[in-house]
């Protein structure tokens, strides 16, 4: 386990698995013990940003009447779990993905960069996607046209508010142009950060016990504000096999008990 290593999607707190957050075309949706509640207001970033955020909820949905039978009323309807929240991302968390790093650029003389990464004290941190860039359930990712290698990357995700503080939980995929960063790391960005590389949900597994803060998160809030939170992927260990690659149709889905799974096709 190298310095950066964060979670694997086991590892989430287990007495959270009842109460989660969902973003829809018709407002914001609370599921709590297997009933979900829709709420009267539709502020997600003053939600992810309240005090307390969890136990507010607790007390509003105890008022509010719930229902059994929305679960295939919100498969059509749910949006990426984000409102004005940046999405960025920490790499080589996992010693699988600093194997895998290591080999695709080691032709180009980038592999030591990854070797050094993993067991240094500062991260490697990077931006991942705008609001408008991220992709939610049932929604279309994307792969480079100017790509021949594209991969899936299936990561926990942490939902954090304004003032460093973990909220929740979703699934992610940080969907990547192997063959672009393994060219020259200075491409990461192109590999990386591109419309419909970055999908998110269903929606966010709400925190009653959060686990630590992470170095990635520190280093993240350390000289960079957000004003209404973030979402942190946290890396994947999951790294598919060297000939595989996305194409056009691929249906890919990830899942993370007990947040749920994100299924996207390959435009």
């Amino acid at each position: 386990m190298g310095s950066n290593e964060i979670y694997s999607g086991d590892e989430v707190p287990p007495d959270t698995r009842r109460m989660i957050l969902y973003r829809t075309s018709t407002g914001i949706v609370v599921r709590k013990d297997d009933r979900f509640h829709r709420l009267p207001h539709p502020d997600w970033d003053e939600i992810l940003n309240r005090e307390h955020t969890r136990e507010r909820l607790v007390d509003e949905v105890g008022a509010l009447p719930g229902s059994a039978a929305l679960p295939e009323l919100l498969e059509h309807q749910l949006l990426p779990p984000v409102g004005r929240q940046e999405v960025w991302a920490a790499g080589v968390t996992y010693h699988r993905s600093r194997s895998a790093r290591v080999a695709e650029s080691r032709d180009a003389g980038g592999g030591s960069f990854y070797d050094r990464v993993y067991d240094a004290e500062r991260p490697e941190i990077f931006p991942k996607a705008t609001p408008e860039r991220v992709v939610g359930h049932l929604g279309e990712i994307r792969i480079r046209a100017d790509s021949r290698w594209s991969v899936p990357e299936p990561e926990l995700c942490l939902a954090i508010n304004a003032r460093s503080e973990i909220v929740g939980y979703t699934v992610g995929d940080d969907v990547s142009s192997r063959d672009i960063e393994g060219e020259n790391p200075l491409y990461l960005p192109q590999a990386k950060f591109y419309d419909g590389a970055c999908a998110l949900g269903p929606g966010i597994l709400l925190s009653a016990e959060p686990l630590p803060t992470t170095t990635p998160m520190e280093h993240l809030f350390r000289e960079t504000s957000f004003p209404n939170g973030c979402i942190l992927m946290t890396g994947t260990g999951v790294v598919p096999d060297d000939s595989f690659t996305l194409m056009s149709g691929d249906v890919v889905r990830i899942t993370i008990p007990p947040i749920g799974t994100l299924e996207n096709r390959v435009a």
